[in-house]
């Protein structure tokens, strides 16, 4: 029984192996005549690809040159703004510079006339110590001529 079913097993083997020589026949056949096609239709893709590929290289070299214009024409303009900003720079400079010497000379002028009027001040106060000693020299050359006066009118 065993070697009944193994012969079975066997016979369904060769049967199977049989029938996928046949089909894999029927399928070369088929990747034959596939292939055949396939060549003929990728000699036409490689045709069209070439004539594309020739398309693109074209189209490329183009937009290489309108990049190129482009970025020449962006760093002109850049080299513009740099140059324009520069010279606004230097006049903003020599502004603040010309201000800078206005506002040492405005502080220089108000230093100045902070020392006149410091001065003035102090030779009025000055002048006003001095009128003060006067008067009360003079005060006092009164009292004491006063004073004498009065010894003399009571000494008479």
């Amino acid at each position: 029984m065993m070697l009944q079913h193994i012969e079975n097993l066997k016979a369904e083997e060769v049967k199977m192996a049989q029938q996928k020589k046949e089909r894999a026949a029927v399928m070369m056949k088929e990747v034959e005549a596939a292939n055949h096609e396939a060549i003929t239709v990728k000699s036409k893709k490689i045709m069209e690809e070439k004539d594309l590929e020739q398309k693109i290289v074209d189209y490329n070299k183009a937009k290489a040159m309108r990049e190129e214009e482009e970025a020449a024409e962006k760093l002109r303009v850049q080299q513009d703004k740099e140059r324009e900003t520069q010279k606004l720079r230097e006049m903003q400079e020599k502004a603040q510079d010309r201000q800078g010497a206005i506002d040492e000379l405005r502080a220089k002028r108000a230093f100045e006339e902070s020392e006149r009027l410091a001065r003035e001040k102090e030779r009025k106060e000055q002048e006003w110590r001095q009128k003060v000693l006067r008067d009360m020299e003079q005060a006092r050359q009164e009292q004491f001529t006063e004073k004498e006066r009065r010894l003399a009118e009571q000494a008479k």
